[in-house]
């Protein structure tokens, strides 16, 4: 035991020193929902007051973990006050008011002061993980008051102290983001019974997964040999130190460990006896059965080393036992992963048969009576093709944890049927922040959108889903606020109404109150932006035809229409707009918090908005390339400079921040993915091999440059990428204007003119001079356009040449109301509707394009939308919805639609796509890429004018983000058309 305590020791040494005298902007001096204070008041109790403060007392017999936490509870009260406690262990100094902390039936003084009537710890002894807080008088002999810190078992005193270390101002991320305390002259603590109640889900955690390269390149150079001495490199004892320190700081109590080349028990010995040392719960992931990672198979294969239960089982079996048996003879708290998977992530080579996982399982379970473990907590966790068995019949013992999977993409594949019996072990939860796979890795930067998570954390809490919750981090850092999101909630669900009170409570945790509001809304609409594709995906285009449901996959084009609805260009205006945000509010954050905000805040934001504007100059110059015009080497140019400034990011991240502390931290690759090329067959989806060097060919697809001739040459390009015709002009359209750009293709400027042949089309500017390109905007004086459809030629002239190109302009008769066809659509933001039936929920910013609409029950659900429509005929109507699977035993996940009073169609999403939840197919993987699953029906309109579409609620999990009318016009875009203007009357 001294020898793990030295191993707390030197994982605090690597605590970054902050200066006692910093000060955060703003802050309340007290919160309400607090019992910390600074100011004193009647009973309050003082922790320091006066330059003293009131000595840490624990006892000797306690846990080790709660001893332990003392010493953290100590360094935290110090960093915030500049005074450093005292730490006793049974006895209280003389003539001093302590600060009990004890777990109730291990420590004497909390269980004296129990007995005697001093502490109600009704509603806390035996409990799980609950803590009591309280202001005691007269608690001991001598001792006229003390702060009591009582824990129902070794977790609940753990969280106790670290609530109050929290409520000090001591953010969780203080390690693994350099996040400072604000100073305190004094603190004092609330008279008052407190508690933060008894956790929702009884196993929470994390896995740190796809660790490769920031962590397994990072954590061996900052805890190995070099700054550890006695200690190996790789994820040693000394680094999971601060993860279980962080985890328990999160009320977190669940780890499975790195897995890519790692094994836990063997990468240093020490690693188990730290975890029981911290009161950590071990696991392993669903691919690592018994308690042994899957490298120590691969290290040590026994036998033939075949990973295969049918051909080498005696192998097979040993290895297990001894996974059992380290469990037992090092006395691990842990939950025990039955069943197996094929060796590397993927399914068994012996087949899926029900009798081959029943006889594996069985096999397992005989071991663990053998060993004494039986009544150790075990899980299946229905991971990929394992959801098949469950799905087949299959049902482990009852006192096993079934954990159902997300898709890997934050989408449930299953929940529990109601119609089955409740099971002993009950059901998990494994979820996903980050992944390796199809369509595409995301390992990056977080991409996690509240909203969504919150949907689908409290439909799974709902559901019956409370045992185990396990969420994949990554590297853990990079993942923050989703982490800490995931790991409130499963403590303490709460309303969807909570979720900005819930941001701005983490914004204050880490900078203060005065600055919360401004960093929530930036990582609120981070989330919104970022949500919508995942930056590795920012090269790759995937379409499905209609017919034949055939997917196509284009590594070398933008998602983001270049041509249409200005897309591109929007987006990345919005991405800069929320940088520039994001900026200004770094000019307000005080120096001492610098390092926080740029890992928290304005790195994931700035270098995302970089990212987009350098595939914006990208495809752009891919574009003008093509056609051959003067401005092409420029964007070329520019898409090298924003490369740049992306390295430049990197770079400091990787040698600058916190003094150093990140050396080579930031080496994700995020630009060079689906070059096949240089990277092989498994380059559209998995990340290159090596980062993004300093090289312009990173870039990918290709930037060109091309020989500009130095005569000049007109070139005209339209609005809408049509050559001849511009979109059509309708008083109703929601963009309403069109451009026409003017470009030279040679090297000398030249004169240029645009002419409408009517007076009432306007364009601006419409004559001037053509360096490299003009863009004029073309607009309609509606008040003298004649009524009816009108094409109207405009001609360009310019470099001894001109070109006449086509305006059409539809100015219909109609007295509209609702949302109004122009430009051959109407789209519908879900949340815009005209009516309502039955109980549905707002989702707000679940959307690509906004918020999304859920339906909750009642007779005849659905949403109306008015519409007026001018084309007759059959029309397509697309619904947009959140892609999610059929989590509930049925055929399908199914919706309804229908135009005025015709019959509702009913709509199979699952099928409809075929994107089976089971087999995550590739119309799962574009479902899952684009973040939307889009199905489409047929409708007649009999006549021009005001109809209705609706909406309607067949199954209660589907999410609809908008609908989408085309009657003949939209063209491709990933967002889908700007909304369409709405009239009331």
């Amino acid at each position: 035991m001294r020898h793990l305590l030295a191993v707390a020791a030197l994982a605090g040494s690597f605590l970054v020193a902050t200066p006692a005298t910093a000060a955060v902007a703003g802050g309340h001096d007290e919160d309400r929902d607090s019992y910390v204070a600074t100011r004193p008041g009647r009973d309050r109790f003082p922790l320091v007051a006066a330059g003293r403060a009131a000595p840490l007392v624990v006892s000797a017999g306690d846990h080790a973990g709660v001893i332990r936490v003392v010493d953290d509870l100590q360094a935290d009260i110090a960093a915030v006050t500049g005074v450093t406690p005292a730490v006793g262990h049974d006895r209280v100094p003389a003539g001093r008011d302590p600060v009990l902390v004890g777990t109730i039936g291990k420590s004497p003084l909390i269980d004296r002061l129990v007995a005697a009537g001093k502490l109600d710890v009704r509603g806390i002894a035996g409990r799980w993980e609950t803590t009591v807080e309280q202001i005691v008088d007269n608690p001991l002999p001598g001792v006229r008051r003390a702060f009591v810190i009582a824990g129902s078992d070794q977790r609940g005193s753990i969280y106790g102290a670290y609530d109050l270390s929290k409520r000090l101002g001591v953010s969780p991320w203080r390690f693994f983001d350099d996040v400072p305390v604000r100073h305190r002259d004094a603190v004092y603590l609330l008279p008052g019974r407190h508690t933060q109640g008894t956790p929702a889900v009884k196993y929470r955690g994390f896995f740190i997964n796809d660790e490769n390269p920031a962590t397994g390149t990072w954590a061996p150079r900052y805890f190995g040999p070099g700054k550890a001495p006695g200690y190996p490199g790789g994820l040693n004892a000394a680094y999971y130190a601060k993860v279980f320190e962080t985890m328990l700081r999160l009320k977190a109590n669940y780890l499975w460990p790195a897995v890519w080349g790692r094994a836990f028990a063997e990468d240093d010995p020490l690693n188990h006896a730290t975890a029981s040392f911290y009161g950590v719960v071990m696991g392993t992931s669903h691919e690592a059965p018994m308690m042994r990672g899957i490298e120590e198979w691969n290290r040590h294969p026994a036998g033939t080393g075949e990973w295969s239960f049918r051909r080498n089982p005696d192998a097979i079996k040993a290895y297990w036992r001894d996974g059992a048996e380290r469990m037992a003879r090092e006395k691990i708290e842990g939950v025990i992963t039955l069943g197996m998977r094929g060796n590397g992530d993927v399914s068994l080579p012996d087949g899926d048969g029900i009798d081959l996982m029943s006889s594996i399982i069985d096999t397992q379970r005989q071991i663990l009576r053998e060993t004494g473990l039986i009544g150790a907590p075990q899980v299946q966790t229905l991971y990929k093709e394992v959801q098949r068995y469950w799905d087949k019949g299959y049902r482990p013992p009852d006192d096993v944890t079934v954990v159902f999977c997300d898709d890997n993409w934050g989408n449930l594949r299953r929940l529990p049927d109601a119609s089955l019996p409740p099971r002993g072990g009950g059901y998990g939860m494994y979820y996903h922040f980050d992944y390796v796979g199809g369509g595409r890795n995301y390992k990056w930067v977080d991409t996690v959108n509240l909203t969504n998570t919150w949907e689908q954390l409290n439909l799974a809490y709902r559901s019956g889903v409370e045992r185990l919750w396990m969420v994949n981090v990554g590297d853990l850092k990079n993942e923050e606020q989703p982490t800490q999101f995931f790991l409130d909630y499963a403590w303490k669900p709460f309303p969807l109404g909570g979720l900005g009170e819930w941001e701005r409570g983490y914004a204050a945790q880490n900078f203060g109150a005065a600055l919360a509001g401004d960093i929530a809304d930036v990582l609120s609409d981070y989330g919104h932006l970022q949500s919508r594709r995942k930056p590795e995906l920012l090269n790759r285009r995937i379409t499905v035809d209609p017919a034949t449901r055939a997917i196509t996959y284009d590594d070398q084009a933008s998602p983001f229409s270049l041509t249409d609805y200005r897309e591109i260009e929007r987006v990345t205006a919005q991405w800069q707009a929320l940088a520039a945000r994001a900026e200004r509010i770094k000019a307000r954050v005080p120096a001492a918090w610098q390092d926080a905000y740029f890992q928290l805040v304005w790195y994931q934001v700035k270098a995302t908005a970089n990212l987009y504007a350098l595939r914006l100059a990208e495809f752009t110059n891919i574009r003008y390339a093509g056609q051959g015009r003067a401005a092409t080497n420029r964007l070329a140019d520019l898409a090298e400079a924003r490369f740049a400034e992306d390295q430049a990011l990197n770079a400091y991240y990787n040698t600058a921040l916190a003094g150093g502390k990140w050396k080579d931290w930031q080496l994700q690759p995020k630009i060079g993915y689906g070059n096949v090329a240089r990277y092989g067959p498994n380059a559209p989806w998995q990340q290159p091999e090596k980062d993004n060097v300093a090289l312009p060919d990173e870039i990918y697809p290709y930037l060109r440059r091309i020989e500009v001739p130095a005569a000049a040459e007109l070139g005209v390009d339209l609005d809408g990428g049509d050559p001849v015709t511009l979109p059509a002009f309708s008083p109703y359209q929601a963009q309403p204007r069109q451009f026409i750009e003017v470009f030279n293709k040679g090297a000398t400027p030249f004169a240029y003119r645009i002419t409408p042949a009517v007076p009432w089309v306007r364009v601006t500017p419409s004559a001037g001079s053509v360096d490299q390109q003009v863009r004029a905007t073309v607009r309609v004086d509606w008040r003298r356009a004649p009524k009816g459809t009108t094409t109207v030629p405009i001609t360009v002239t310019g470099a001894g040449a001109s070109q006449v190109v086509q305006a059409p302009i539809d100015n219909p008769v109609l007295r509209p109301r609702g949302f109004v066809e122009a430009n051959g659509y109407v789209a519908m933001e879900a949340d815009h509707y005209t009516g309502k039936v039955g109980d549905w929920r707002l989702l707000p910013g679940i959307g690509k394009t906004g918020n999304g609409m859920t339906p909750l029950g009642g007779a005849g659900a659905r949403l109306e939308y008015a519409t007026t429509l001018t084309t007759t005929g059959p029309v397509k109507v697309t619904a947009v919805l959140s892609p999610r699977n059929n989590v509930h035993p049925t055929d399908g996940l199914k919706y309804a639609i229908s135009l005025d009073d015709q019959p509702p169609q009913t709509v199979n999403v699952t099928q409809a796509t075929g994107a089976d939840d089971t087999t995550m197919n590739k119309q799962w993987e574009r479902n899952t890429s684009d973040n939307v699953n889009r199905t489409t029906t047929t409708h007649t309109v009999t006549s021009a004018g005001v109809h209705t579409l609706k909406f309607w609620m067949v199954d209660p999990t589907v999410i609809v983000q908008r609908l989408e009318i085309d009657t003949g016009g939209v063209r491709y875009s990933y967002l889908g058309p700007p909304e369409s203007r709405r009239v009331a009357r």
